[in-house]
């Protein structure tokens, strides 16, 4: 295929996949806005579409192998070149199925996008884009320089970590040829291997011995997240269509999660880390991989706007490939726990186990430190201790749900207070930010009765959440008590009697009634039976007195002590509930 003809496919397979919302935004944003930050704005928007377009370019246009003979060539000079600077190696093998250049039993979608197709295909844009006949030039040059600077998925690897080794620990039987076939894409080979661990007898090879396998030589797959909880309005998009998001759905590289208010998803990935998206938030999947035998995920998510909770999993002999960008930072992990929130022209991060390695600065941000990324500047300070929760009441009988506790840890200037099934920091349900030590949900109301977690933590000035403290917290709210409607708070009777009303419950007909001479109801004046109707006659000797009703459901029974409403009186006066 001509060169102009391939650019123009080529630029409408992938235009077809391009977040049209996000470009009509850079296409609105001023040329001041800088040239660097915009260049990385139109790459963040290449790359997903490109990514996703590639099999369907690279089948509709038959560019594998067009550069194959000089991919050979390229590498018989790498291997020359090596083999001079490499030791003996010792006796090798004879030719085996499996160990020719350019073969690989891997995924055949991947098969397909090798790097000599891939910078073919490059190539053939470049060499055409003058001709390409498209009406948004701007869109043109946009996509061009999105293939330009993507690898597609058979360089994937390089932006998390390619340059890194992975140590295989060998097991019985194993020699060099049977993990080539298991763990290294075309073109590489057991001698490969070989030279690289200095291997001196390939068939024999000690169990126990460590192994360096380069990052970049395993083989690829495609891999999939899961969305392991759901609450609220939460979309996938996927390419140009955009529907809502199920729990146990399946998400693939290039979709998009956004949340709205009070709405979470917490996704899975194939070695078990977790992600959390918080309310109001806009995360993109840009990569997701495994590499070599299923051993190595490749994650790579772009946050552009809310928060990002992940839980990387550790293990001591893989090297995790988790990146996280945002518009101000890219973050790489090594099986960790952080938090990401982006919001205006900054982005925040705190690590709470592990590091994670941010471009631009030097060492990494280790557990209980804070990053802040502002444009290009980079600080890191230590994070806020978790806040004191002893004061906080361990059972809520109130809707709408209203929690207090002590102003802490010195130097909050504000605090997160989330709400969690109990024990189960995957399945996010209330989510606040407040300035004072209290916070109160009316969408509690949606809540059953039951147990739950609480998890709060402080923010410094310079809006950094720190180290999180949490309780239990059993909701018992229930039928929900009357609302009383007489008499009125310190109220005062001469008649001998008072009058008590209340509203009337549809759910829970019946009431209890307590009469009290002390506030916390131990010396008890009058406990009728459940009473049926909406108000009740009290005939008690002059005094002042507190009372307070629980709603009965109907066939049941409630505690007198739980949901109630409450208020003072006097008899002779009697007084009623707050």
């Amino acid at each position: 295929m001509e060169p102009s003809m391939l650019v123009a496919s080529t630029l409408s397979l992938v235009g077809q996949r391009l977040d049209q919302q996000r470009l009509a935004e850079l296409e609105q944003q001023p040329r001041s806005h800088g040239s660097d930050a915009r260049c990385q704005q139109l790459q963040q928007l290449c790359e997903p579409a490109v990514q996703q377009a590639l099999p369907a370019i690279v089948e509709k246009e038959g560019c594998v192998g067009r550069h194959q003979a000089h991919q050979v060539q390229r590498q018989q000079a790498e291997g020359d070149e090596a083999q001079r600077h490499q030791p003996e190696a010792g006796p090798s093998l004879p030719a085996q199925p499996g160990d020719e250049v350019g073969k690989s039993d891997h995924h055949p979608l991947l098969n397909k996008t090798r790097p000599h197709s891939v910078a073919s295909l490059r190539c053939a844009i470049l060499q055409g884009s003058g001709e390409a006949s498209m009406k948004n030039k701007a869109l043109k040059a946009w996509l061009a320089a999105g293939l330009l600077m993507s690898g597609g998925l058979a360089h994937a690897q390089a932006s998390a970590g390619a340059d890194a080794d992975w140590s295989y620990r060998v097991q019985k039987g194993d020699t060099l040829i049977t993990l080539t076939r298991s763990w290294l894409a075309a073109p590489r080979t057991w001698r490969d291997l070989q030279k690289l661990n200095r291997v001196g007898d390939p068939r024999r090879l000690q169990p126990g011995r460590l192994l360096r396998m380069p990052v970049a030589w395993l083989k690829q797959e495609a891999s999939v997240a899961e969305a392991v909880f759901v609450k609220g309005d939460v979309q996938r998009q996927r390419g140009t269509a955009s529907e809502a998001l199920t729990s146990g759905s399946s998400l693939l590289s290039g979709d998009r999660v956004r949340t709205g208010a009070q709405s979470s998803a917490s996704l899975r990935f194939v070695d078990g880390s977790r992600l959390l998206v918080p309310p109001e938030s806009d995360v993109a999947l840009d990569q997701l991989l495994v590499l070599g035998r299923g051993a190595l995920p490749a994650v790579r998510l772009r946050l552009t706007k809310g928060g990002a909770d992940n839980r990387v999993a550790p293990n001591a002999q893989r090297v995790p490939l988790y990146e996280l960008r945002t518009p101000h930072a890219n973050l790489g992990v090594r099986g960790t726990e952080f938090r990401v929130q982006v919001e205006g022209a900054a982005t925040r991060m705190q690590v709470l186990s592990g590091a994670v390695h941010a471009d631009g600065r030097a060492g990494d941000v280790g557990g209980g430190e804070g990053l802040l990324a502002e444009g290009t500047a980079l600080s890191v300070a230590p994070l806020l201790p978790a806040p004191d929760l002893s004061a906080l009441p361990r059972t809520a009988e109130r809707l709408p749900l209203r929690l207090g506790w002590t102003a802490s840890p010195p130097g909050a200037v504000a605090w997160r207070a989330q709400l969690y099934a109990k024990g189960d920091f995957d399945r996010l349900l209330l989510d606040a930010r407040v300035t004072d030590p209290q916070a109160a949900w009316a969408e509690a109301r949606e809540l059953a009765d039951g147990d739950y977690t609480l998890r709060l933590r402080g923010i410094d000035a310079r809006g950094q959440e720190g180290a999180s403290a949490d309780a239990e917290l059993s909701l018992q709210a229930r039928p929900e008590p009357p609302f009383v409607q007489a008499p009125a708070q310190g109220a005062v009777s001469y008649t001998g009697g008072m009058a008590l009303s209340w509203t009337r419950n549809t759910a829970a007909p019946g009431v209890r009634l307590q009469v009290a001479r002390d506030a916390g109801f131990k010396d008890l004046a009058l406990q009728p039976g459940p009473i049926d109707a909406a108000t009740y006659e009290v005939r008690l000797p002059d005094g002042a007195y507190h009372w307070r009703i629980a709603a009965v459901e109907a066939g049941g029974d409630a505690p007198v002590i739980g949901t109630v409403g409450k208020s003072d009186f006097i008899r002779g006066g009697v007084d009623g509930p707050r």
